[in-house]
């Protein structure tokens, strides 16, 4: 096989040039309607003659047994690889095979052509297309708190705060309408965007971190920025980690214990930069914004006011810098502390909303959004960059919604709940995909997606796979072409602060508690004896979630528990190597009541 390759990339100049104009294809062999699948076949028929030559003429100086028997053995590899690449490119490897009917020789020889076909592409139509495509650049900007309502072009009639750069990018690529976070609060959801698997199979199963223990991503759990690192890109992340992480005494290695703050010169020695990311300049999480770390180390100790203004500082300079390596991909994850309390927007955004300091916040992270995006622009990578804005979570309680709402402004939008919640104010999030020529401007999609799936979909786009992991990841990428995403999964589960489950599957959604699983009333401990004790709505007809069909409804909501249930113990959602759940003991319905009966046949099926 090397051989063959050899001789190929060896022709070139003149010769090259002859051969190119000699070798034509025959347009009788390529029926197709599409111009660049009858492209692509030409050149694979060019391919298929260039390698006929060579085959001709080393079988013709290979007289030796010994070297025909090394033919014959490169021969039965290429049948049983390269076939498989036809498949895969042409839809059906007879098809190609219909240009050699006959002797097994010429099967081998039309298959090798793809081989050659690559050569001849760059070899021979350097005049059409002088330089490889570039890898594409993935920008993921993740905002902190910030409502679905809190973007006003999702939210036309009740949104008042205006955010005319996210708007602007949501004209200039597609907007999905029913993206979802994984889970209602921070850090579930953030280890869900970075291991495409849902947080609750770790030791988290409620609630979120605080820092001072051992990273929530395990060493050996591969993270999207590890599979694009292995792929040549480089990977920065500027802004909120929240996933733990420990401080070390960088004179006596000794691990710090939990403190107030960690002091400024302390080392991290399982962080980002070491679970996938080559930079790191943020802080862990909201308590603590104020303790700037860079790469693996505390630098120093920042207001909090100015924290927003130095992301902001930061991911511009960081595509400036990419912009003196253009040849590099990169992936640059900005989990942004805002619109988080504490809501500290700077003079010049003090007021600016007429509304209330959150929205006032809300504004100055738009303008955020704004910059990182012209900066892509300015540096030439607007055409090869797919940039995502999305929220962690829906607005926070923090924002006083009450008086907001006063106001006009529903920062969910006509959706239930908000942060905490397991209605779909505390997970349903913006998320808008801009990729130039390759995603059309001002389109939406109404599919079913989750921040966990952006693992997969980054793996689709770069051809890199991960094997055994992303166990709950689904690839949205043909969704940005406008067709259904091929799911392996049957729904998509839903997790509270509490640790409430809720399962959606197509129009329906399960919610395994009887009210809100977060803050809104009725909290778990507000919860009625007297309701439904779980609810089961339809998505279509009923996006606020007020009309619960639970008692009306049994199959329905026993199916989809059966389904949750098996996605849940199996160890993953989607289709396949077998897995398992780092935290063996998951409940899948918690605060369930139980009869008496119920409970005497728990304890007789399980006795002590």
């Amino acid at each position: 096989m090397r051989e063959v390759l050899a001789k190929l990339s060896r022709l070139s100049g003149s010769r090259s040039a002859h051969l190119c104009l000699d070798l034509r294809p025959d347009p009788r062999r390529f029926p197709s309607s599409s111009r660049s699948s009858s492209r692509s076949l030409s050149m694979v028929w060019i391919g298929y003659q260039l390698v006929t030559r060579i085959l001709d003429e080393d079988r013709d100086e290979d007289h030796d047994e010994d070297k025909r028997a090394k033919w014959t053995k490169i021969e039965t590899k290429i049948e049983t690889t390269i076939g498989t690449f036809c498949t895969k490119t042409y839809g059906n490897a007879s098809r190609l095979r219909g240009f050699a009917r006959g002797s097994r020789e010429q099967i081998v020889r039309t298959a090798l052509c793809a081989v050659a076909s690559l050569l001849a592409l760059t070899t021979f139509a350097t005049a059409s297309r002088p330089n490889p495509p570039r890898r594409v650049n993935i920008v993921l900007i993740m905002c902190d708190d910030l409502g679905y309502g809190d973007v006003q072009c999702l939210n036309p009639e009740n949104g008042k705060i205006k955010t005319p750069h996210v708007d602007r990018l949501a004209s200039q690529g597609m907007t999905f309408t029913d993206a979802h976070s994984g889970s209602a609060v921070c850090t579930p959801t953030r280890y869900g965007l970075l291991t495409g698997r849902y947080s609750w199979r770790t030791r988290l199963q409620n609630g979120v971190v605080s820092g001072f223990n051992p990273c929530l991503i395990a060493p050996n759990r591969l993270t999207v920025a590890g599979l694009l690192k292995k792929q040549g890109y480089a990977t920065g992340i500027i802004g909120k980690w929240h996933l733990d992480f420990q401080y070390q005494d960088p004179k006596t290695g000794e691990i710090l214990p939990k403190q107030g703050r960690a002091p400024v010169g302390s080392t991290i020695p399982d962080g980002p930069v070491t679970r996938g990311f080559d930079y790191f300049h943020g802080f862990h999480h909201a308590g603590h914004m104020d303790r700037i770390i860079e790469d693996d180390k505390v630098i120093e100790i920042l207001e909090e006011i100015h924290c927003l203004p130095r992301l902001t500082e930061k991911s511009v300079a960081y595509i400036e810098e990419r912009a003196k390596s253009p040849d590099q991909p990169f992936f640059l994850y900005v989990p942004l502390g805002s619109p988080h309390s504490p809501h500290v927007p700077t003079e010049e955004w003090q007021g600016k909303s007429g509304l209330n300091v959150y929205a006032d916040f809300v504004m100055q992270t738009d303008a955020t959004v704004g910059a990182i995006a012209e900066a892509i622009e300015k540096n030439g990578f607007a055409d090869n960059t797919l940039l995502i804005f999305t929220s962690d979570n829906g607005c926070s309680r923090g924002a006083d919604i009450p008086a907001l709402r006063e106001k006009g402004h529903y920062v969910s939008a006509h959706y239930r709940g908000s942060k905490a919640d397991i209605w779909d104010g505390g997970h349903r999030v913006p998320f808008i995909v801009r990729w130039p020529g390759n995603v059309e401007a001002g389109s939406s999609c109404d599919q079913l997606i989750t921040l966990v799936d952006f693992f997969s979909t980054v793996s689709e786009i770069t051809g890199e796979k991960a094997p055994n992991m992303a166990e709950d990841s689904v690839s949205f990428l043909p969704a940005l072409s406008g067709d259904p995403i091929q799911s392996t999964r049957k729904g998509v589960i839903h997790h509270s602060i509490s640790g409430r489950f809720a399962y959606r599957e197509g129009k329906w959604k399960l919610l395994l508690t009887s009210g809100s699983g977060g803050w809104s009333f009725p909290s778990p401990k507000q919860e009625n004896a007297d309701a439904p004790e779980a609810q089961l709505y339809d998505m279509e007809n009923d996006p606020g979630e007020q009309n619960n069909l639970y008692r009306s409804h049994p199959e329905v909501a026993q199916r989809l528990l059966a389904d949750m249930t098996a996605d849940v113990k199996r160890g993953r959602s989607t289709v396949g190597p077998a897995a398992t759940n780092d935290f063996a003991n998951i409940v899948i319905w918690k605060g369930r009541k139980r009869s008496g009966s119920a409970r005497s046949r728990q304890r007789k099926n399980n006795p002590r």
